[in-house]
């Protein structure tokens, strides 16, 4: 009997699919490089991934050096919000971001525990 291994792109897959399963409100969610390389998503449509990567690793970099210069230790997650939902992204290890794209209103417990557990399934794939 043989075992199916999932390659890095499965598992990663895998992990936004769960996190869509267990949160279906949720607008989008996407894995990018460090670098703002989209690995990743499942966006909605006409949404350019490869814009939002580049913007979430991006906003990731600036948070940490906020966080470095105000001697916060590392960044975990943050957050912009808008009239009409919120984007959160967190830090992924070193080498990954996540972006989850949600409506206002929200339960945010429920979220960041979810997504949570989910940025350290990418770190630990990545």
């Amino acid at each position: 009997m043989t075992t199916a291994v999932l390659s890095k792109q499965d598992q990663l897959r895998t992990a936004l699919h769960q996190l869509r399963s267990a949160l279906p409100e949720l607008r989008g969610t996407l894995i990018a490089t460090a670098d703002g390389l989209p690995i990743a998503q499942m966006m909605g449509e006409g949404t350019d991934a490869t814009r939002v990567a580049a913007m979430a690793a991006t906003a990731v970099g600036l948070g940490k050096r906020i966080n470095d210069t105000l001697g916060s230790g590392d960044l975990t997650e943050m957050s912009v919000s808008g009239t009409d939902g919120q984007v959160y992204i967190y830090a992924a290890g070193r080498k990954g971001v996540l972006a989850v794209v949600a409506p206002t209103g929200m339960n945010l417990g429920l979220l960041h525990m979810e997504a949570r557990d989910a940025a350290q399934a990418v770190a630990s794939i990545l």
